[in-house]
């Protein structure tokens, strides 16, 4: 059973030209069209990264040529495959994959045999309000037991991470069964492993309980990115009993840009002006700061 964990950071990632323009030949004009849509250049690059990473996992571990991947997404939006059709045989058994981007990195998930959703969050504070604000906002969000485990920690910034590790970990189960916002995540509650969460390690003794019952069939694998982003990657039944058993846990491999475009090979001409529009957006918050301080 193959799986396949990547991760990009593209919060660092300041693309040259040359590397901008050859991205946006290498994904579907659409998405090339969708990207350029972004108001913020951080959202841009989040979202070129992600369609980068999708296409190199479907040509260089699903075996199908970059020129003839046809991707699309669900109507809650999440990426599969159209063509061309992905063949399964019993030594070649169907993957799962899903993709996240928050914060300063895009990851990737695939697994073969199941099921798989994965989510992205950076610890960050609330902008517009104070923790207990916020927590009182997204009261409906958690159990009282996840409130409870939460609201234990010692500081608000340990806090926060705790939220935000529940919220991976619900948002990986919603991704993986393609389910969106009409869940009610109150279905839905996480037991966390009694391990500490630390870097270059993964945990999977987090347990989900659905509907007030626990729920042994799925698996939840937990990691940090850096000190500040936490990864939840759900791992789940598929409509086939699974035959092989589960790999060891991997942790994310993290890809420079060379790494993230080997495979990748151009779909459309050049666009300059696509650099152009981009710039701008770079720019941007520079020319906003230059504009405070003059002021």
């Amino acid at each position: 059973m193959g799986s396949v964990r990547w991760a990009f950071r593209c919060g660092s990632w300041t693309p040259s030209r040359s590397e901008w323009l050859f991205a946006a030949r290498c994904v579907q004009r659409e998405e090339k069209d969708r990207i350029g849509q972004f108001v913020f250049a951080k959202d841009a690059k989040s979202a070129m990264a992600g369609r980068l990473l999708l296409r190199k996992f479907v040509c260089e571990r699903m075996g199908i040529p970059w020129s003839q991947i046809r991707l699309e997404r669900s109507p809650r939006g999440k990426p599969y495959l159209v063509a061309p059709l992905q063949v399964t045989t019993s030594s070649d058994p169907s993957w799962s994959f899903n993709l996240s981007h928050q914060g300063d990195y895009a990851v990737l998930a695939a697994q073969q045999e199941l099921q798989v959703g994965v989510d992205v969050m950076k610890t960050t504070m609330p902008g517009s309000s104070s923790v207990p604000e916020f927590f009182r906002i997204m009261t409906r969000q958690f159990t009282a037991h996840e409130w409870s485990t939460i609201q234990s920690a010692d500081s608000e910034h340990q806090q926060l991470a705790a939220f935000y590790r529940h919220w991976t970990l619900k948002e990986s189960f919603i991704k993986a069964i393609g389910t969106g916002l009409g869940f009610n995540l109150q279905r839905v509650e996480f037991h966390l492993s009694p391990e500490p969460l630390t870097q270059g390690s993964v945990l999977r003794q987090t347990k989900m309980h659905l509907d007030e019952e626990p729920e042994e069939e799925w698996i939840f694998e937990e990691s940090l990115l850096g000190a500040d982003h936490h990864v939840a990657v759900a791992l789940g039944p598929a409509d086939k009993a699974v035959s092989a058993p589960l790999p060891p846990p991997a942790t994310f491999t993290l890809l420079s840009f060379g790494e993230l475009i080997a495979s990748a090979s151009p779909l459309t001409e050049e666009d300059p002006a696509y650099w152009e529009g981009f710039r701008m957006k770079a720019e941007a918050p520079q020319r906003q700061r230059d504009t405070q301080i003059s002021g």
